[in-house]
């Protein structure tokens, strides 16, 4: 039998949810202003399902980023699993949800669907973003000045500015 290869020592940073505010409040302002131009041109039951698709899209958004962190919490190695099964289980209610909605009722299933495509888009664009704006270490952080530990001399540890 061989041993197990040792782990690596987890780290004490919490995950940062940052992007779910600011991709929620991305949102709002792309629906009002999508309901709005929707109203006008296609009639207020498609306004109404650019705002309903708006509110799914972000549900589901915010719910992944949640259950993924809540895996990363656990293990590293969880949040791929909680990632895929939280995208088959927002497929299965999305297709319930549109399933479930009368052809001809007072929300246009079409406007609401593309909606959806179009919020998952939107906030794909927050998160890359969000992802490439951000000082992200691939080695522990170094120690905050006068937290006992002295400030770190490798030119390859990254600064932060003032």
């Amino acid at each position: 039998m061989t041993a197990a290869a040792p782990r690596a020592p987890r780290s004490d940073a919490p995950w940062d949810l940052s992007f779910l505010r600011v991709g929620a409040l991305v949102t709002v302002a792309a629906a009002g202003i999508g309901a709005a131009v929707t109203g006008l041109l296609g009639g207020w039951g498609d306004a109404l399902g650019v705002l309903v698709g708006a509110a799914v899209v972000t549900a589901f958004f915010v719910t992944s980023g949640l259950v993924i962190a809540w895996a990363g919490r656990i293990d590293d190695t969880f949040t791929l699993p909680a990632a895929l099964g939280m995208f088959f289980v927002k497929a299965v209610v999305l297709f319930g949800v549109l399933n479930a909605l009368p052809e001809h009722g007072w929300l246009d299933r079409r406007t609401l669907a593309w909606t959806v495509v179009a919020g998952a888009l939107l906030w794909s664009g927050v998160h890359l973003r969000w992802v490439w704006t951000r000082q992200l270490y691939y080695v522990p952080p170094p120690a905050p000045p006068g937290a006992g530990g002295a400030p770190s001399t490798d030119p390859e540890t990254p600064r932060k500015r003032g």
